[in-house]
């Protein structure tokens, strides 16, 4: 396991600018296709078609997996896949899901991960970093409705291709305007249940990350409730992202991370008002950090990101 990336690096190669072009994206498909961008709806179609160009003009090959769920009326959907070179034969995933709820165009519930995904895919790209394991970028399908496409994934999986994964990182909800920062509990050892063995690992390079940031992370159940859910259940070491949906803040997160303490981390958790303008750009970006220098550390990057820092350093 590779030590944590210098985070002045990371910060460097990291564009707000990116993040927000993102949003503005996803904001503009639900926009023109009933104020959502729920599955097997045009808001998706646009959604998928956007992540799918992203990733093409940075030189991946996007691919769609599809599936259905639903026994009475089908639901015929896909999740969108991309992966770096062929690396040591182990995969990373970095996975969001794509799709909204009904209610509204769901951009912090779940374009903020969408956004630090794909921002990560892209800089990796541009940096020229070379992964020591194959990484892999998930949008999912089907969340919404039960978490029908990460659940598809792994059920498509040998036991061989199973055991090749090193880690799932999930980035669900990750810009909340009264946050907390909140890591899942691999170890089990605040929650009820710990990850698949490896998960621990996956917890404490996070919860290191933030710390050298002056975040003490909290740590977050494994609750059946977002696309970790298949993994951990397939025995695939999991963790990630989470700064809080429906939930109250309580005094003491108050106290640690600011806002309002007696209020949900989101107002706007599964409604119409969960817009581009409820997403906390500050807390989205130190995710979208968070998540680089974990993908640099689980994924053995092994070139680029320092090396392409430390030239424009040579070169003032």
């Amino acid at each position: 396991m590779e030590a944590p990336p210098d985070p002045t690096v990371v910060r460097e190669v990291v564009e707000p600018s990116g993040l927000t072009r993102h949003l503005e994206a996803l904001q503009a498909a639900a926009d023109a296709n009933g104020g959502n961008r729920a599955d097997a709806t045009g808001g998706y179609a646009a959604s998928a078609a956007y992540v799918e160009a992203q990733l093409r003009a940075a030189g991946y090959e996007p691919r769609r997996q599809e599936f259905s769920y639903g026994r009475r009326n089908p639901v015929d959907a896909f999740n969108i896949l991309a992966d770096t070179g062929s690396g040591s034969g182990s995969i990373l995933v970095l996975g969001a899901h794509l799709d909204s709820v009904e209610e509204g165009p769901g951009l912090n519930d779940n374009g903020s991960g969408v956004a630090a995904v794909l921002e990560v895919a892209l800089r990796l790209a541009e940096e020229g970093a070379v992964p020591r394991e194959r990484i892999r970028f998930a949008f999912w399908g089907g969340e919404e409705d039960g978490m029908h496409g990460s659940e598809h994934y792994v059920e498509e999986l040998s036991r061989q291709e199973a055991a090749a994964h090193v880690a799932y990182l999930n980035v669900d909800v990750v810009g909340s305007p009264n946050a907390v920062a909140f890591v899942y509990d691999g170890d089990g050892s605040d929650s009820e249940e710990a990850g698949p063995e490896g998960s621990g690992t996956v917890e404490q390079v996070l919860r290191d990350i933030l710390r050298a940031e002056g975040v003490e992370a909290l740590p977050f159940g494994f609750i059946e409730d977002s696309d970790y859910d298949a993994f951990v259940r397939g025995g695939i070491p999991a963790g990630g992202l989470f700064t809080g949906d429906g939930g109250t803040k309580s005094e003491a997160e108050a106290r640690t991370f600011g806002g309002q303490a007696g209020l949900q981390y989101d107002e706007c958790y599964h409604r119409a008002c969960d817009t581009i303008g409820n997403v906390d750009m500050t807390v989205l970006e130190q995710m979208t950090e968070t998540l680089m220098s974990a993908t640099v550390s689980l994924g053995g990057i092994e070139g680029g990101l320092a090396e392409g820092s430390a030239r424009e350093e040579g070169a003032g």
